[in-house]
């Protein structure tokens, strides 16, 4: 994937996880936990499922970059308290 392709890809990643969590982020926020998370929940993937996170715009990519964001902030959260 292209450099704009990760943005959108991670701000829509992050933008879910945070309607998700009930946490409001704003856009580059939202951008930054979004690719953060794809690479976690890539790597996640890989672990448990011996299969990672493709570089194709897919739903299981989505998927994965999602639950990935989902983690890194429940992490977060956990982590501020």
């Amino acid at each position: 994937m292209g450099l704009l392709t990760w943005i959108v890809f991670g701000a829509l990643a992050g933008w879910v996880a945070s309607l998700l969590t009930g946490k409001k982020h704003g856009c580059l926020l939202n951008i930054l936990i979004g690719v953060i998370g794809a690479f976690m929940g890539g790597m996640i993937s890989h672990l448990f499922l011996g299969e990672g996170l493709n570089l194709r715009f897919n739903i299981s990519s989505f998927a994965i970059a999602v639950i990935g964001s989902v983690i890194l902030l429940i992490l977060v959260r956990c982590a501020s308290k």
